[in-house]
């Protein structure tokens, strides 16, 4: 539930967004350094004030998950060796939004609404699989993990409604939008403004997420 201590700090988490983002397409390296992971830490802040969470359980999740995807950024900030542990981290931040995601009464999974996702997966696995080399396998666990996640936030979403599922379903989607950019960029070929685009769903799909508790 948002309070009003939870929007400033969301909006701050924006601001910190978009700086970073500035910074980054500025070449401006220690501040893009600083900024990026302030941003995550304001979207915990955000997450943790969060008032009347949906279940304990499911706000334990999300928070794990937001802080393993803060992990994640430092480590992909650092030398190009540190890449896998980067993915790594995001790996167990998706598997955290997955429990939280499935945290519901149980029922039926929709296999028509599983379909489109299934699809996009296997297809971008199949587009990036040429240039992977080591990374193949690592990879399409990570494409199998993120394609569950924003498959069961979509569920999740049909099955109950309301208006915090729907933040976790956009942020999901938004999530799966900003990693298949960062991996097309990186193993297929360079995009145009491509880290804006990537930065620009990252924050708003954490942010999301944060805010769905």
């Amino acid at each position: 539930m948002t309070t009003p201590a939870v929007m400033v700090l969301a909006g701050l988490a924006l601001i910190s967004g978009g700086l970073t983002i500035w910074f980054d397409s500025k070449g401006q390296r220690r501040p893009f350094i600083l900024f990026k992971p302030m941003t995550m830490v304001l979207i915990i802040l955000a997450a943790f004030f969060a008032k009347t969470p949906l279940s304990t359980a499911y706000k334990g999740f999300i928070l794990a998950g937001l802080v393993c995807s803060t992990a994640g950024d430092v480590f992909l900030m650092l030398h190009e060796k540190f890449f896998t542990a980067g993915l790594a981290s995001f790996l167990v931040a998706h598997v955290f939004y997955i429990l939280a995601f499935r945290s519901t009464p149980p029922h039926s999974l929709s296999a028509p609404l599983m379909l489109p996702f299934v699809v996009f997966g296997l297809l971008m696995f199949r587009l990036l699989a040429p240039s992977l080399g080591a990374l193949k396998f690592p990879v399409f666990v990570y494409t199998a993990a993120i394609t569950v996640m924003a498959f069961l936030a979509a569920d999740r979403f049909t099955y109950l409604g309301g208006t915090r599922t729907l933040l976790a379903f956009a942020g999901a989607v938004l999530f799966m939008a900003s990693d298949s950019v960062l991996a097309a960029n990186r193993f297929l070929k360079p995009l145009g403004r491509a880290q804006m685009i990537i930065l620009g769903t990252y924050f708003p799909a954490q942010l999301l997420i944060a805010l769905s508790i």
